[in-house]
């Protein structure tokens, strides 16, 4: 993603969802003058993160629709989910 400079505008399309974005007008728009640029800032951070966490999960979609394996490091937990129902199995319907 190439480096934009953040504004109102881009924070509003970087959270992606209408109701989120308009959260973020209401505060920036009530937020007193010497308040404007931590609001500013607060919110800068919650639209990267969202970014940041769209980004990662459009490289695993693309992994796995390719049948690869996704990228990162995956703890594999089949072996404790069977042993766990096994154990709640075990231990009859309540």
């Amino acid at each position: 993603m190439s480096e934009q400079s953040w504004t109102i505008e881009r924070i509003t399309e970087a959270l992606g969802n209408p109701a989120l974005a308009q959260r973020f007008l209401g505060e920036i728009n009530r937020a007193p003058a010497h308040e404007l640029l931590q609001v500013f800032a607060k919110w800068q951070r919650i639209a990267q993160n969202t970014l940041n966490a769209f980004e990662g999960s459009s490289e695993i979609v693309a992994a796995v629709q390719r049948g690869e394996e996704p990228p990162g490091d995956w703890i594999d937990g089949t072996e404790r989910l069977l042993q766990a129902a096994e154990r709640i199995g075990s231990q009859g319907a309540a």
